[in-house]
């Protein structure tokens, strides 16, 4: 993944993947990991379960670089680990983009709405990283 994101053949998934850069918390070791993510202006959001270790480094704003649809932009990553919080984002995340509903468990009624039950029972074990793009 990080290979086909990096190439010139970005384009068969950099629409709602990209990769993350940042230096390990304690070690300063560069870490890249790929992710799904939602972008709405200059925030870029993305959800991981609570458990993964990444996500960890970057709690209270971090320096990232963040390659997204074939370019390299930095940013500034924070987590969301307020539980309240996340199931607020997760639902405004999976009104834009509800064909990810599957993947958190979360099923979306006939008006496209996610149910909010499922949201907040999924938001449980979830955090949220939001990215806050560097003006150029």
């Amino acid at each position: 993944m990080k290979s086909i994101l990096r190439s010139p053949f970005h384009g068969l998934i950099s629409k709602n993947v990209m990769l993350i850069t940042f230096a390990g918390g304690k070690s300063g070791k560069k870490y890249t990991t790929p992710v799904n993510y939602v972008r709405d202006g200059a925030d870029i959001a993305v959800f991981s379960y609570r458990h993964r270790m990444w996500w960890r480094n970057l709690r209270g704003g971090v320096p990232v670089t963040l390659r997204v649809k074939g370019q390299d932009l930095k940013a500034v990553g924070k987590s969301i680990e307020d539980k309240n919080a996340v199931a607020a984002s997760l639902l405004d995340y999976l009104q834009k983009m509800p064909h990810y509903a599957k993947y958190f468990q979360v099923t979306i009624d006939p008006n496209g709405q996610p149910n909010p039950e499922e949201v907040a029972r999924a938001a449980q074990n979830r955090v949220m990283i939001r990215f806050r793009l560097a003006h150029a």
